[in-house]
């Protein structure tokens, strides 16, 4: 199967952190259906691993389900800036962490039934905390340290539901556990 042509693009409307389009396509029976598309920036999302392996999660109130959810840092790549420096800058604001090394884990296409943007993951080693945060105008959020037993704990518990933040952890676990055991091949 082969993409199909694009016949028509109405843009619907800026709405700040994404632009909405309408998008008419010829299907490969001939037949034309149109769809609406969310174009957004990239995102990032940084699992942070202080030194004495703790999880640096955060606390936030998400409007899209009205609750506060367990998170992990996060934000969008500004345009022009690399996803690596992206993590950093989202890291050290939301959280006043900086990690000893980044390491690029993966990257995932949000929803592209009608999304068009990439999630890259990060895993932050070493982590130690070095300023205060530096919020958004519209973000207050709360730190905690945890194991990662305690993540599977609230994963479990359906208190970490946000796919995007599953993905992330799914990704960094698995680094995590490869750089762990090959750092006790050596010992």
């Amino acid at each position: 199967m082969k993409p199909w042509p694009m016949l028509e693009r109405k843009k619907i409307g800026d709405f700040r952190i994404f632009n909405l389009y309408n998008e008419l396509y010829r299907m490969p029976d001939g037949r034309t259906h149109d769809f609406f598309v969310m174009e957004c920036g990239d995102w990032v999302n940084v699992v942070p691993v202080t030194k004495d392996g703790r999880l640096v999660l955060i606390h936030q109130f998400r409007p899209g389900t009205r609750e506060v959810t367990i998170e992990i840092p996060g934000g969008m790549v500004e345009p022009g800036e690399p996803p690596q420096d992206a993590a950093l800058r989202e890291l050290q604001e939301e959280t006043g962490y900086r990690p000893g090394s980044l390491e690029y884990v993966g990257v995932v296409q949000p929803n592209p039934a009608f999304i068009r943007n990439r999630c890259h993951m990060f895993l932050a080693r070493n982590a130690e905390l070095v300023s205060e945060q530096h919020l958004d105008p519209g973000e207050v959020i709360s730190l905690e340290l945890a194991t990662w037993e305690q993540v599977d704990a609230y994963i479990k518990a359906g208190r970490i539901q946000h796919g995007l933040v599953l993905n992330a952890l799914c990704f960094a676990r698995e680094a995590w556990a490869r750089n762990t055991t090959a750092a006790g091949d050596r010992d």
